[in-house]
């Protein structure tokens, strides 16, 4: 091969070479979800790329993406409760970068949103929070804590970026915090047990002072009864009598009595269902009830 041939293969595979760099300087992607910032020597686009294929400067314009899908980022928290304890937070943070806001975040914040925007108002917020509760508070309300922690860092974030949710994980406190708040509620506990048994028995006691009442009201009304009507014994004895001729027969001091052995013999020899016989006219003048 003559030097000539030679000089113009290397010239012609020179010129493919700036050709696929020119072409490939030339052209982006951006992937989805996310939007691309565009950046032309020094000076930002206020308009964010969409995502897709497209041209751009070669050598002098960059599009950076910045995503703008939900993400989740991991952190801890070291605070101290209104009463001085050391409070412990793991917790989980889930925001999205609204697409309006993808050029002014690119702007105004070095690095990735989270380390650089989030997560210190989120460590702002929690801390403030926590200082207004008790360490047994704060293990008891975590979602009273989540709740107010996720209204501050909305206010602290602005509309850069939504803060979607705060999921608190775990809380954990010093071995002797968490043993002196476990014998407070087992005294609690405890507490609670014995009023529930004065409570039960004050009612109880209730109950029979009222059950007496009732029967003394109604040992009053009978004898009240008994004393308006006398002939409401002769009464009570008739419709209790089981058609056994009483220990006592007879008026005076002749009365006839009879031992209490053959009275139950009596009794057990009465057919079982049999009809109660009826007392004899010339008896019933005379019979009264037995004497104990």
């Amino acid at each position: 091969m003559s030097p000539q041939n030679l000089a113009r293969l290397i010239g012609v595979a020179i010129l493919i070479f700036v050709v696929l760099i020119v072409a490939s300087s030339g052209t982006y992607i951006v992937q989805p979800g996310f939007r691309g910032v565009e950046v032309t020597m020094g000076r930002v686009s206020p308009l964010p790329k969409r995502d897709g294929f497209g041209f751009r400067a070669p050598f002098v314009t960059t599009v950076h993406p910045v995503s703008i899908r939900q993400q989740t980022a991991q952190d801890k928290a070291e605070c101290f409760s209104s009463d001085l304890q050391q409070v412990n937070i793991e917790l989980r943070v889930l925001f999205r970068i609204p697409e309006a806001a993808v050029v002014k975040l690119f702007q105004e914040f070095h690095g990735e949103p989270f380390a650089s925007l989030i997560e210190p108002r989120v460590q702002e917020a929690l801390k403030e929070v926590t200082a207004t509760q008790s360490a047994e508070l704060i293990v008891k309300g975590r979602d009273l804590i989540k709740s107010r922690a996720l209204e501050l860092v909305r206010k602290k974030v602005g509309p850069l970026v939504e803060i979607e949710d705060i999921v608190i994980q775990n809380i954990t406190l010093t071995r002797e915090l968490e043993r002196a708040i476990e014998a407070k509620m087992i005294q609690e506990q405890e507490a609670q047990r014995s009023k529930f048994v004065q409570t039960r028995a004050q009612i109880e006691a209730d109950t029979a002072v009222i059950k007496a009442g009732g029967e003394a009201e109604s040992i009053r009304i009978r004898g009240l009864a008994l004393r308006e009507n006398p002939a409401y014994l002769d009464l009570q004895v008739v419709e209790k009598w089981d058609g056994l001729v009483p220990l006592v027969i007879g008026g005076g001091g002749d009365g006839l009595v009879l031992p209490l052995s053959d009275l139950e013999r009596l009794r057990n020899q009465k057919p079982h269902g049999s009809p109660t016989p009826q007392t004899p006219p010339a008896l019933q003048r005379n019979i009264k009830p037995a004497r104990p």
